[in-house]
């Protein structure tokens, strides 16, 4: 009775301390999908083809930015490993290798986005929107260095355990991206009235602001003096970049392949009319809102294994894991029975269509099974990602997600044209798969280290009854 009670309460305990590391991380990624709700409510008040501009832009932008973004998010785990050992200047040293790694991402990023403007007009966007899509990747491409630098300095932050910073670099972003947008845009305080194009330098404006505040607190604050951030100037080491970027690249072939998955099924939805597109945009978006939530546990998940294995504390870590994957799975589960008792209201606050609200209605009870798969995946995502194990999970994600969910999803829809729900059983199917494969996944390593945790422990100890019979 006693040891469950031990056990309930280090759970508890556990449960707190990645509650605390993602408060602000939730707050943040809510700051960050403001930005582009934003950007999309504001280029719509200036007529249809700015808003097709910035919407055709955003999604071209949002392909070449996660990879980056994957490639960077390799640093927490690496920092957390550092610093769960008390390797301090370690730490450190990671942060100027990842700076350096990001001003690489961000120069092959900026090539790509530069040669958009021929890619427009091969697949077919009207032309009166391909200047407008071709001036807001250019204006916005300018912000990559600043954001890829944020990022490898938010995900040093995260390693270490001090989230807070981070929240306060997306509220400035959201803040100078809004006045960003209605200065340049509709040409208040005297500027000219710019429209997608001022939306992609109001966006690239608020990307170095966040740099600066982020640059700003590891500048000034006293938490990051024991990591000599600054100390001396330092050339890229190969040792650190190969690591990163051996755990970054699988992530962020992960997060492609995810992103990837729902452009496809967003094409297959297309082909079946407005209303349905409609529909599915609607259930999708309520899914990837609520998704904020278990996003930022799954980052907190990875901080709190990573510190613990960098302590060589093997049963921390898998409690961490399994608690962060519970905390994502009930977040999720909450969703999903406040759907189910409200998913009439909630279709009729996006629309009052009376030919699209049954649709909706019947893909956002779709979506409560999808949260909960979804929710589950990400917290095993993140617990593996602090055993830095990344190359299995990404074989697992592009298998569930290419050679199941799609092809499924393609038949329901197009071949046998089933309707969208039957895409989105495809959908719910395929992430459930892969919830299953990397729990599995977690379970099998992290009990494998706790075992070998436990061997080297026992012989470690000295045979006292040998000892004995020694001096006897």
């Amino acid at each position: 009775m006693q040891s469950q009670l031990t056990k309930r309460a280090r759970s508890l305990a556990e449960a707190v301390g990645i509650l605390r590391l993602a408060g602000p991380l939730v707050a943040n990624n809510l700051a960050l999908a403001g930005m582009s709700f934003a950007d999309t409510v504001m280029a719509g008040r200036l007529g249809t083809g700015h808003l097709a501009a910035v919407a055709t832009g955003g999604s071209l932008w949002m392909v070449v930015f996660l990879f980056g973004l994957g490639m960077l998010m390799a640093v927490s785990p690496v920092v957390a490993h550092a610093y769960g050992g008390g390797r301090w200047e370690e730490a450190g040293a990671v942060l100027r290798q990842a700076l350096w790694l990001s001003q690489a991402l961000a120069v092959c990023a900026f090539v790509l986005l530069l040669g958009a403007g021929p890619l427009l007009s091969a697949i077919g966007v009207a032309a009166e929107v391909v200047p407008l899509t071709s001036g807001y990747l250019f204006a916005i491409s300018f912000g990559l260095p600043g954001v890829y630098a944020f990022l490898a300095m938010r995900f040093m932050s995260e390693g270490v355990g001090w989230t807070r910073p981070i929240m306060y670099a997306a509220a400035a972003g959201l803040v100078v991206n809004v006045f960003g947008n209605w200065v340049l845009m509709y040409g208040n305080l005297g500027f000219p009235r710019l429209g997608a194009v001022g939306c992609g330098i109001a966006s690239a404006i608020a990307m170095w602001s966040m740099f600066g505040v982020m640059l700003g607190t590891l500048l000034k604050s006293r938490r990051y003096d024991r990591f000599a951030l600054w100390t001396r100037f330092e050339g890229p080491r190969w040792p650190i970049q190969r690591e990163v970027i051996g755990l970054g690249l699988p992530i962020a072939a992960s997060v492609e392949a995810e992103a990837g998955l729902f452009a496809g099924v967003a094409l297959i939805m297309a082909t079946l009319g407005a209303t349905q597109v409609a529909g599915h945009q609607i259930a999708i978006n309520y899914a990837a809102t609520m998704f904020m939530v278990p996003l930022a546990f799954h980052s907190a998940t990875t901080i709190r294994v990573g510190q613990a294995l960098g302590r060589g504390e093997a049963r921390r870590a898998r409690r961490a894991g399994w608690t962060g994957i519970g905390l994502c799975g009930l977040f999720m589960s909450l969703s999903a029975f406040v759907l189910f008792l409200f998913r009439d209201q909630i279709a009729a606050f996006y629309t009052n269509d009376p030919e699209l609200l049954p649709l909706a209605t019947a893909l956002l009870a779709m979506a409560m099974v999808f949260q909960i798969s979804d929710g589950l995946q990400v917290g095993a995502a993140g617990a593996l990602r602090g055993f830095k194990d990344t190359r299995v999970p990404m074989l697992m994600n592009v298998g569930s997600y290419w050679l199941f969910a799609f092809p499924m999803a393609w038949y329901a829809g197009i071949h046998a044209d089933l309707g969208p729900v039957a895409v989105w059983v495809a959908l719910i199917a395929g992430l459930t798969v892969t919830a299953l494969l990397l729990n599995m996944r977690f379970m099998r390593l992290s009990n494998r280290r706790v075992r070998a945790a436990a061997s080297l422990a026992a012989e470690a100890q000295p045979d006292v009854g040998a000892e004995g019979r020694g001096a006897a």
